[in-house]
C-alpha cells in the first residue's frame, strides 16, 4: 500500500475546490492500493481556503494570515496514519506547500517556482519514508 495525496485521486480538496486527478493514481485507489491523505483538510483547513505558501518556513495565505499551526496539525495525522499503515511510499502533488517533493512556491503569490520541499514532504524524509512527486512516479511507472 501506497499513500497518496487526496487530490490526485479526483477529490475535490485543493484550495479552490477542485483537484489534481491524475487516472494512473486514481487506478490504484480503485483497487484499494493507496490510503488517501489531504494534510491541509486534516488540519481543519476549509474547502475551498485562501491559498498559502511557505515565507521564512511558515505557511503564510495570500491574505497574510499564519496558518502553520494548522497546516503543521493536520502534517502530523498525515504521518501517523502513514506509520500506521507500515506505508514506505508516498506520492504527493509537486509545487504544493504542503506536499511539494522538488519545488514549491516562492511566498510571493506570482506562481514563481523555487527548489524546495513542502510541510509535510520533510516530516516524511525525516522520518527516511520515500517521498515521489506526481510527476516523478509517472516517469518512474
Amino acid at each position: 500500500m501506497i499513500a497518496v495525496s487526496k487530490c490526485l485521486c479526483g477529490y475535490n480538496c485543493k484550495y479552490n475546490g477542485e483537484n489534481n486527478l491524475r487516472d494512473y493514481l486514481k487506478k490504484l485507489e480503485d483497487n484499494n492500493e493507496v490510503l488517501l491523505i489531504c494534510p491541509e483538510v486534516f488540519g481543519g483547513l476549509p474547502i475551498p481556503r485562501i491559498p498559502f505558501e511557505l515565507k521564512n518556513g511558515r505557511a503564510i495565505n495570500k491574505d497574510g494570515v499564519d496558518v502553520t499551526d494548522k497546516v503543521i496539525d493536520g502534517c502530523n495525522k498525515a504521518l501517523k496514519l502513514i506509520k500506521e499503515n507500515n506505508i514506505t511510499k508516498v506520492i504527493l502533488k509537486e509545487n504544493s506547500p504542503t506536499c511539494g517533493v522538488n519545488y514549491i512556491y516562492d511566498g510571493t503569490f506570482t506562481h514563481t517556482k523555487i527548489k524546495g520541499c513542502g510541510l509535510l514532504t520533510k516530516m516524511l524524509k525525516d522520518e527516511n519514508i520515500k517521498v515521489y512527486s506526481d510527476e516523478e512516479f509517472y516517469e518512474e511507472k
